[in-house]
């Protein structure tokens, strides 16, 4: 039974690491996407169809079966080890979980309206957008490896420093593309 449970936990965290690979580039695709539009025709036509191809093929490919295996393999894990569900480090992964898929899902719906033309957001917005997978990575992270040594204020402190450090790095990153637009 326990070799059957390394066996799982290992394909859970391949699904859980090329999970995050597709949501980590898919904003960054957007952000292109959204800049493509504001370019003067035929870039904007050429960039555009470009992109939409890229973003469909990741999102379905790679992020959408990603996603399913790595909660299919964690449910797995959870039947394995019933009684994980009770410690009060899973309960605060699992809602770390419960706000990653509402981020896919978020995520899914600008693709949609990406696919459609419809631009709705701004290249900054997709930049500070692109940091929420990042926290939650760093917050699940944490608590899997701690789990009930993390002290609780340490690691929302050290959430909340670590957004504060992405907002201060996208402000920088706008300053220096205000500044040389070529970079």
């Amino acid at each position: 039974m326990m070799e059957l449970y390394y066996y799982i936990k290992a394909l859970h965290l391949i699904f859980v690491v090329t999970w995050f690979a597709g949501l980590f580039y898919i904003p960054r695709l957007f952000i292109y996407h959204i800049e493509a539009s504001e370019k003067p025709s035929p870039e904007r036509e050429i960039l555009t169809k470009q992109l939409k191809l890229m973003t469909k093929r990741l999102w379905y490919i790679i992020t959408w079966p990603s996603a399913i295996l790595c909660t299919l393999f964690a449910l797995w894990l959870l039947h394995l080890m019933p009684e994980w569900v009770k410690q009060p480090w899973m309960q605060v992964k699992l809602g770390f979980v419960v706000l990653l898929l509402i981020y896919h899902f978020k995520c899914h719906q600008i693709f949609k309206q990406l696919q459609r033309d419809e631009v709705k957001y701004t290249s900054r917005f997709m930049r500070i957008w692109n940091e929420v997978a990042t926290l939650i990575l760093f917050a699940v992270v944490f608590l899997v490896v701690l789990k009930n040594a993390l002290n609780w204020i340490y690691g929302v402190v050290g959430i909340v420093l670590l957004g504060i450090l992405l907002m201060l790095g996208i402000r920088l990153y706008k300053r220096i593309q205000d500044k040389n637009p070529d970079a």
